[in-house]
This record gives C-alpha cells, sequence and structure tokens, in this order.
C-alpha cells in the first residue's frame, strides 16, 4: 500500500467510513475510536466506587466471558494483583475451589456483560446472589444500557456502571469492562487512560503505530503468513490479543489465526510483537492493537466488528440443554492419525474443557503436537468459544482440533435452571464438537492424562 493510500486509510477510518471494510454498518461500531477520552471523564467516579469498595471487601470476583473478563484478566496478571478473580468457567471444579478460598461476606461480585444474556455469566450470577443470601451490596453490574442484565440489576437494587453500546465485546478493554475491575485493583485510571489517550492521537497522523502494526499484519497475511505469533508476556496479554485478531478476522475462510507464545520462525508465521516495557504502558498498547486489527481488517476485505459463527456453538450447547440428554464426552476419534496429517499451513488447537487448576497438564499433549512442525495453539473452554470459537469456525479450514475432557464431579445446580454446572459445561463442550464436525473440521476427543 502506497504512503498517501495508507494515511487515507487512517482519515477515512477515522471518518467512520464503512467503505474501508464491507459497507455493512461497521461506523455503528466505533466509539472504541473516543472510549479513552471519554473514560477519562468517569474516571474519578470509577475512582471513588473503587475506594469506598475496597474499604468494605478484600475480594473481588469477576464474573464475565469473553470481552468482558480477558481485559480485566490481563489488567490481573499485569499488575500482579491478588484481590481480584475471574470466573470464566462453568467448570464445577472452579466453584469448588472458589468455596473453599473465598470468605463470601468480604468479597464482591462484579457482573459483567455487554448483552446482559450471556449463559455462563447469568448463571454464576444466579448461584452467587442466592449463595450470598441476595446482599445487593456485593454485587455491581457492569453492562449495555437497556440490557436484561440492568433491569435485573435494578429491580434486586445493585449499583450500575453502563457500557457504551457503540462498541463490541473484544473492542472493550479501555471502557467500563476493563476500567471497573481495573479501579478495584487499584490501578490509576488517568494514568492508564494518558497513555491510550496518547496513542490515539499517534494513530491520528501519518504512520501511526497502529496503522504500521495492521499494515504488517494484512501484508503478511497476503504473503500466507496467517499465524500471529503473539510475543509472550508476565501477563499474557495473548489471551486478550487472541480474541481481538480472532473475533475479528476469522470469517469468511480467510483470516489470520492468534498464536500466543509460539515461534514466529516458519513460512506460514509472522511476529505479533508486544511492546510492554511498564505495566501502565498497557493503555496504550490496548488501543495500538486495536486499531491495527482494524487496519488489517480492512485489507482482508472483512467486516472486523462482526462474529457471525460464535452463536453457532451456543445454539448446539441449547439443542443438547433442550434435548433433556447429559453427554458423556466419551474419546472419540484417533489422536494419532490426527497429528500424523498434520502439516504447515495446519494448526493443532487443543481445546480444553478442564478445570483450570489442570491447565498445566496439557503441557505433554501442547509438546506432542509441536512435533508435527505446526503452530500450537490452545484454549480453555468454555473461555474460548467467546474467543478464538470464530475463527475455528468461520476462519480458513486449516485448524486441526482436539477437545481435552477430564471429571467435572458431584453436580451443582444452577438456580432458575433445569441442568448444573456440569451438565452445561459438557453440553458446552458437545456442542462444539458437534458444530466443528459439521462444518467438515478434523477434531478428535480425549481425556486429560490419557492422550497417548
Amino acid at each position: 500500500m502506497s504512503v498517501a493510500a495508507a494515511n487515507e486509510l487512517v482519515e477515512r477510518i477515522w471518518a467512520r467510513d464503512p467503505t474501508v471494510w464491507t459497507d455493512a454498518g461497521e461506523e455503528k461500531w466505533l466509539g472504541w475510536l473516543d472510549e479513552p477520552k471519554r473514560m477519562q471523564e468517569r474516571a474519578a467516579e470509577l475512582r471513588e466506587f473503587a475506594d469506598g469498595a475496597r474499604a468494605r471487601f478484600d475480594t473481588f470476583v469477576l464474573l464475565g466471558m469473553g470481552g468482558s473478563s480477558l481485559a480485566p484478566e490481563v489488567l490481573k496478571r499485569t499488575f500482579g494483583a491478588k484481590s481480584l478473580h475471574v470466573l470464566d468457567t462453568t467448570h464445577p471444579a472452579m466453584l469448588r475451589h472458589a468455596a473453599e478460598s473465598l470468605d463470601l461476606q468480604k468479597t464482591m461480585f462484579v457482573v459483567s456483560s455487554k448483552s446482559g444474556t450471556t449463559l455462563e455469566t447469568r448463571s454464576h450470577f444466579d448461584y452467587y446472589w442466592e449463595q450470598a443470601g441476595g446482599n445487593a451490596d456485593q454485587f455491581v453490574a457492569v453492562t449495555d444500557p437497556g440490557s436484561e442484565l440492568e433491569q435485573v440489576a435494578h429491580e434486586r437494587g445493585m449499583r450500575t456502571f453502563a457500557g457504551e453500546p457503540t462498541i463490541g465485546g473484544r473492542y472493550s478493554a479501555l471502557s467500563a469492562f476493563g476500567l471497573v475491575p481495573a479501579a478495584l485493583i487499584d490501578i490509576d485510571l488517568e494514568r492508564l487512560l494518558d497513555g491510550a489517550v496518547q496513542m490515539a492521537d499517534a494513530c491520528r497522523g501519518d504512520n501511526g503505530p497502529g496503522l504500521q502494526l495492521g499494515l504488517r499484519l494484512g501484508a503478511a497475511r497476503k504473503e500466507g503468513r496467517d499465524k500471529v505469533c503473539i510475543t509472550e508476556t508476565e501477563g499474557r496479554f495473548g489471551l486478550w490479543a487472541e480474541q481481538l485478531i480472532a473475533e475479528s478476522t476469522g470469517k469468511q475462510g480467510r483470516g489470520l489465526v492468534p498464536a500466543p507464545g509460539e515461534s514466529p520462525e516458519g513460512p506460514d508465521r509472522q511476529p505479533g510483537e508486544v511492546e510492554l516495557t511498564d505495566p501502565y504502558g498497557i493503555g496504550a498498547e490496548f488501543f495500538r492493537w486495536e486499531f491495527a486489527v482494524a487496519v488489517a481488517g480492512s485489507i482482508l476485505e472483512i467486516n472486523p466488528f462482526d462474529q457471525p459463527n460464535v452463536q453457532a456453538a451456543k445454539d448446539k450447547t441449547k439443542e443438547v440443554l433442550a434435548s433433556g440428554t447429559d453427554p458423556q464426552l466419551e474419546p472419540e476419534g484417533s489422536l494419532d492419525e490426527l497429528l500424523a496429517h498434520a502439516e504447515p499451513p495446519n494448526y493443532v488447537a487443543i481445546q480444553a474443557f478442564i478445570d483450570p487448576a489442570r491447565e498445566r497438564e496439557l503441557q505433554s499433549l501442547i509438546d506432542r503436537a509441536h512435533e508435527t512442525g505446526c503452530v500450537v495453539t490452545r484454549g480453555l473452554g468454555p473461555r474460548y468459544l467467546h474467543s478464538t470459537g470464530q475463527l475455528h469456525k468461520g476462519g480458513p479450514p486449516t485448524g486441526l482440533f482436539v477437545q481435552v475432557v477430564d471429571d467435572y464431579g458431584a453436580e451443582i445446580p444452577i438456580p432458575n435452571e433445569p441442568f448444573g454446572f456440569g451438565r452445561l459445561i459438557r453440553a458446552q463442550a458437545e456442542g462444539d464438537f458437534q458444530s466443528l464436525k459439521e462444518r467438515g473440521r478434523s477434531i478428535v476427543r480425549v481425556r486429560l492424562g490419557e492422550e497417548t
């Protein structure tokens, strides 16, 4: 792309010109361009709320999925915050771990969902509402105006923070969805946002940082290097970036495959360098990557702000739950055969519906997958369904999928539902397995520790 064309692209993005992409209403989803400045005006309010909350509570548990959970998780890790816990799994083991470690009376729950209807989040909300005896002072909601969650929060007398409805979940790190949890762990919001505003201003100019990164991502993709090997940081920045990249670009049979921590050396790979020398630089880095992925979407000629295939796994989960059956998730297919046929530009995606506390036990499977020479990605279910799941179904048909399951233990009921958390996560695993098979994807299922 010529310098003149690149500079014109930047101008058109800031002018909210949907023809930069596919002219399918993209202009309605560009609120993230101005959100850092908007949130500067709300920083004092968030700080006052958080100061009061920390005076009353020792621990904060965020209930959210995807765009509502990944930025808070990365902020927690980047700043080394011990007081925040992010619950984005339906695995009963995590609820049992929480029961052992949390002092419920000293815990505040942040119920975070843009739509207000996210099944996992509403299930967690109802569960902990009952556990805490319906004490509204222990709960706060972050949701878009007019959502079902806003209505429930109002009926229950909870404090609510409004999201910006012109921002999609994966672009919401610098909105209330990222900054309410950030304030609770005593991050200096003004300092964080100052960096983001400076980056936004830099991305308005000629050859700005976001444009440079976006052009590199798009140009390398056109050369066949579609695996973006994101620098692994101590705060696991890649957890957030992989949703941004996968959901934004993985559609119409094309897209970029985010691969945090993978080597960028290889004919189908490119580096995704994270520029983060100070924790407070993460505000700027969030914005740089958001702008870059918008630029890359223009080069790929897709709409980076929709997620047409995310609903597929949700619908399959509902079908499985409505059937009244409880999937037992028996091993299926041959891992040996799957890996024997793996070679670049394939990638191996490990989808682990396991207790997150056992994530390290995946390493032997990861090592074995690496022996194929392919890029290997991994995600915990159901978290990845709200992140890379769009790419798996709508992106290039080069993924080879390994679903990993474990023992879910005794059932934990979900208030107001005819199923519990164990049955829910099994339905989610089975639903995604079926959805991928229907699309002709190669997928096998193994039990954790029995992969060989």
